[in-house]
């Protein structure tokens, strides 16, 4: 979550410490354990605070510091753990770091970003925002040397081969440990280990530095994690977790959640089976964050351009839903536009091997403003009620538009008339995560895709210290029949709460379109 647009508590339109303290009860009754929150620390805010001017303060906007004390405080009063985006990779070119380096060439800050006197002739290639963004080696015209950022211009990377910059970093994690933090999901983590010369090709990465972040910050706080953004091919898991889980604890699964789209979008499971069994050799001791959507688009670069078409057809057929020529801007609740699918997505969330991750919002369908620019688009206010500005401000006006039109405006879909209404997506998806709270074997049992006699039918076998899970996921929208090859079991059904048998080392059972199923076998 955002703090900026969860709940403000003051009046002045942006979201703060003292109102999301507020509502830490709902996210403890929700389910939540851990809070991720995104950068709240100074910012110009023209990357929506992934731009930042201070890496040891707090937004103004965001509060003070005794109100993130007191935030923080609560939140171990109810046993929820917190951990923050730590964006090393660059800052604000608006950080007082910069505006020295680009001030003086012999600034010991010069040399805490990179920069070259001649523009490369691959000044214009590797950018992450393709189609936004214009460059990777911007002029300075205050130095007239030409800096690098792989993001916008206004985020000039820090230098890491700089071994000042290096014990900065060091500096910063162990700063926000001390004020309580449980641990980093780490931005951006190839770019910050990237090794940059200006005009080489094929660049190294120093994966020596991840490991020794996570032995500084291990450290300091042992049970802290880091939770690292990066989204490479399977054969490279193993340079990020460690050959012995050394490195990360845990990465987002970017490859299968490709795949996985593809698969919703067309009820072809080959290529997301694949990629599920391409995943699954880690270290013990690590463990994938499962998502559907986060706070930015769905990235879909993986696929093939046939394939990518495909989901483009299905979720976001018009262009300005489609973002940096390969994904989409819109939350999933518009994306698949069918309650019976987007249940049967969240099933299967919540029971992928790994940790799920949920973005606030989606516990209750909020759905996109596609007038806001860019990524903007799925990042509009938490909609708490149908009252003035769905309940986030009492401001005249916040600082970004609640959705207040359409079939997902907060009149229709908000948080108060959801816990009222048994049937509705909130109280469903909180039964869910209850229930997976009593399963341990999707987060640390050894798993396996067994044959499910149909082809739009996903069975993943869990097993777990002699016990046993079977998980039915119909990606079709049509009925479809499920064969099972069990030995003598009783299988009970944890979402219905009823008991069914095999039969002559036979199960069979038919799936509505879009439905699901977790078997327990006995």
């Amino acid at each position: 979550m955002d703090v900026r647009t969860f709940k403000d508590s003051n009046g002045d339109g942006y979201g703060d410490f003292k109102g999301l303290t507020s509502k830490l009860d709902y996210l403890k009754n929700l389910g939540v354990e851990i809070i991720w929150l995104s950068p709240f620390q100074p910012s110009p805010l023209l990357d929506d605070g992934y731009d930042i001017t201070n890496f040891f303060g707090i937004d103004p906007k965001c509060g003070t510091k005794k109100d993130f004390d007191e935030f923080m405080q609560q939140a171990k009063a109810h046993h929820v753990r917190v951990i923050m985006d730590m964006v090393l990779n660059h800052t604000s070119n608006q950080h007082q770091w910069f505006q020295q380096a680009e001030n003086s060439d012999t600034s010991k800050y010069h040399f805490w970003y990179v920069w070259t006197k001649t523009r490369p002739k691959d000044y214009n290639k590797g950018m992450v925002f393709p189609g936004v963004q214009k460059e990777i080696w911007s002029l300075d015209p205050k130095l007239n040397e030409y800096y690098y950022h792989r993001f916008y211009k206004f985020q000039p990377d820090l230098n890491y081969d700089n071994p000042m910059v290096k014990a900065e970093a060091y500096h910063i994690l162990g700063y926000w440990l001390k004020q309580g933090m449980d641990g980093f999901r780490l931005d951006a983590v190839p770019f910050i280990i990237e090794e940059m010369r200006p005009g080489a090709k094929n660049l190294g990465h120093d994966f020596d530095f991840i490991t020794q972040m996570r032995h500084y910050v291990q450290a300091q706080k042992p049970d802290a994690f880091l939770l690292g953004e990066a989204n490479v091919l399977p054969k490279e898991n193993q340079d990020y977790f460690g050959k012995k889980g050394e490195r990360m604890q845990m990465l987002f699964n970017f490859f299968a959640n490709q795949h996985l789209f593809y698969a919703l979008a067309t009820g072809k499971l080959d290529e997301y089976k694949k990629a599920l069994q391409e995943t699954d050799n880690i270290p013990p001791a690590s463990q994938w964050a499962n998502f559907l959507r986060n706070h930015d688009e769905v990235d879909l670069g993986r696929l093939s351009n046939a394939q990518r078409e495909q989901v483009y057809q299905k979720m976001g057929p018009q262009k300005n839903m489609q973002l940096y020529n390969r994904g989409i801007r819109r939350r999933l609740t518009t994306m698949l536009h069918n309650s019976l699918q987007l249940k049967m997505a969240y099933s299967l969330l919540f029971s992928l091997p790994g940790t799920p991750v949920m973005r606030y919002g989606d516990e209750i369908g909020m759905g996109d403003d596609l007038n806001l620019k860019e990524r903007l688009s799925v990042r509009t206010p938490m909609q708490w009620s149908d009252e003035k500005n769905a309940g986030f401000t009492n401001a005249a006006k916040p600082f970004r538009p609640v959705i207040s039109q359409g079939e997902y405006n907060y009149h229709l879909v908000n948080v108060a008339t959801e816990q009222k209404e048994p049937k509705s997506l909130y109280n469903w998806m909180a039964k869910l995560i209850k229930i997976r709270k009593t399963c341990p074997e999707f987060s640390f049992g050894e798993w396996e895709i067994i044959p499910s006699g149909s082809p739009e039918i996903l069975a993943i076998q869990y097993n777990y210290l002699g016990k046993t899970l079977i998980t039915l996921h119909n990606f079709s929208n049509k009925s479809e029949q499920a064969m099972l090859s069990l030995s003598p079991k009783k299988l009970t059904d944890l979402l219905e709460n009823n008991t069914n048998s095999t039969i002559n080392g036979k199960f069979k059972t038919a799936l509505n379109g879009y439905s699901f199923k977790w078997y327990r076998l006995n």
